[in-house]
């Protein structure tokens, strides 16, 4: 049966996010880090932390994700804030309170974050960082579970080409069921239930509805991507429900032919064993059929020894 939907608390430590931005020309997109999360499972807090007034243009983006802006404003007298001890204290007060959330996203490379990360994992939950390659410090990366580099994000693998004939309200369905299943095999998923493959989706795209696009349950859409050489499926004997076994490369992988180069060679090894055993048996035949004739001189010899011994005496 599929695994329960992990549920994620995502902190992000904003002022580290734009150390490592400086003196780029690309601006920090949440989208892409949300994209990414919520494959892992369901976001159900996000909170972002940082002297705002300083990064007035990040403000709208963050807000129409739905991420809560904290407010720590800069202290004159040591150049810092406490947007760290914030973000650690909000983060234990959900893993003491908050049971149900079992996986925490610390956005940030901050070294500082470490023993926050211990502590977590300490109490049982699953922690993944994500930061920056130049601004993350390789203590925090390995003392997490997994860590994520924002530049690798959106360089995971494409969904494979959909049918050209396809209208575009199946194009659009099936483009976000391939994406879903290709962020479950990035997860290590082995077998893609239909529920796990559906909740994904929802996920991914919160409006989603088989309906709109034509198909009364979602079996029904999966029977027709199959239908278009698009997967393959099989039901489940104890469940009865459908599990996606293969779809996109894994098909072509499956139906490339099969070079049997080593059935070859193993035919050829036995035709040499052949030949050595007929050459064997040849020259055993050829030793057997020698045998008579040595006996044939043997006799020969000891009648023509009788006959001088014969002659001798006469």
């Amino acid at each position: 049966m599929p695994d329960a939907e992990a549920a994620l608390a995502v902190f992000i430590d904003f002022e580290n996010l734009a150390l490592g931005f400086q003196g780029r020309r690309e601006r920090f997109d949440i989208v892409r880090v949300l994209e990414r999360l919520v494959e892992k499972g369901k976001i159900v807090a996000k909170k972002a932390y940082a002297d705002w007034s300083r990064f007035k243009e990040y403000t709208g983006p963050l807000h129409e994700a739905a991420i809560e802006l904290i407010e720590i404003p800069k202290r004159s007298q040591t150049g810092k804030n406490s947007a760290d001890i914030r973000l650690c204290v909000d983060a234990m007060d959900l893993a003491f309170s908050k049971e149900h959330i079992d996986t925490f996203v610390i956005v940030s490379g901050d070294s500082d974050f470490s023993p926050l990360v211990s502590k977590l994992k300490e109490n049982g939950k699953h922690v993944i960082g994500l930061g920056m390659v130049e601004s993350t410090s390789d203590l925090l990366r390995d003392n997490c579970d997994e860590f994520i580099y924002y530049e690798d994000l959106g360089k995971a693998a494409s969904p494979p080409p959909l049918p050209p004939h396809l209208s575009e309200n199946k194009r659009k369905a099936f483009a976000l069921l391939l994406d879903s299943m290709l962020a479950l095999r990035r997860e290590n998923k082995e077998t893609l239930w239909s529920s796990m493959v559906k909740d994904t989706m929802k996920r991914k795209k919160p409006s989603f509805n088989e309906a709109y696009h034509g198909y009364r349950t979602f079996s029904e859409l999966l029977l027709d991507a199959q239908k278009e050489g698009l997967l393959e499926l099989e039901i489940d004997p104890r469940s009865g429900t459908y599990v996606v076994t293969r779809f996109g490369s894994e098909m072509a992988a499956a139906a490339a032919p099969h070079r049997p180069t080593k059935r070859r060679r193993s035919r050829s090894r036995g035709g040499r064993r052949s030949v050595v055993a007929n050459s064997t048996s040849d020259t055993v035949a050829r030793s057997a059929d020698q045998r008579p004739n040595d006996d044939t001189n043997e006799s020969s010899t000891a009648s023509a020894h009788e006959r001088s011994e014969s002659a001798s005496e006469d």
